[in-house]
């Protein structure tokens, strides 16, 4: 048991340190430590769900874990969204935020494959398709 909840915690602090690491690489306020904070906070709220359940006759409702988890992530997320001179900042750093919680739920839950693609899906997102838009859709 003590083996299985270390290696979640350590995957979700990795996979959440990926899409931190690509997000450090473009110079961004919210890198490598927040994205796997986010990743780690939301798997050790999942673990703690779904084994409190298996443990007690007590009810717990997941879905409002998860619940909490999102909204708490909104509220970090809203943070980073700001108005500047240059339009509308931090919506893709927000959505990242949403993405890793999303992510650290799913390793909370054991469903590692779930998680390892989305993790791989995130990466060409904000690597991938951010290329794309710097070549065809210039800032000015």
């Amino acid at each position: 048991m003590e083996l299985q909840i270390i290696f979640q915690l350590f995957l979700a602090t990795v996979l959440g340190g990926l899409v931190g690491l690509e997000r450090e690489i473009k110079k961004r306020e919210a890198g490598l430590q927040t994205y796997s904070l986010v990743c780690l906070g939301s798997c050790i709220f999942s673990i703690f769900a779904f084994s409190f359940q298996s443990f007690t006759p007590l009810q717990i409702d997941l879905l409002r874990v998860i619940q909490a988890v999102a909204i708490g992530i909104g509220f970090i997320g809203a943070g980073t969204i700001f108005k500047s001179e240059r339009g509308v900042e931090g919506l893709t750093t927000a959505a990242g935020l949403w993405v890793v919680a999303g992510i650290g739920i799913a390793i909370g839950a054991k469903f590692y494959i779930l998680a390892l693609l989305s993790t791989f899906f995130a990466l060409i997102i904000l690597a991938g398709l951010g290329l794309l838009e710097e070549r065809f859709f210039p800032r000015k």
